[in-house]
């Protein structure tokens, strides 16, 4: 992937990663509300949350290579 490909995935990863906070905030919200949440639901959205942050780091590092000093 060339430089501009990496910033397209980047910022849809990222995109991606915002919505799934979103997602998980709502579940929680509607579970204090009605007493049961869908805790099965909430972790299957924080691993892919995760996975989707050691994808977005894994791109940051391609994009900004360490300087050694």
């Amino acid at each position: 992937m060339n430089e501009q490909e990496l910033r397209k995935k980047l910022a849809s990863l990222r995109s991606e990663h915002r919505d799934l906070d979103a997602a998980i905030d709502a579940l929680r919200e509607a579970g204090r509300r009605d007493g049961y949440g869908d805790q099965l639901q909430i972790a299957r959205l924080k691993k892919r949350k995760l996975a989707l942050r050691d994808q977005i780091a894994v791109i940051e590092g391609q994009l900004l290579p360490d300087i050694i000093a």
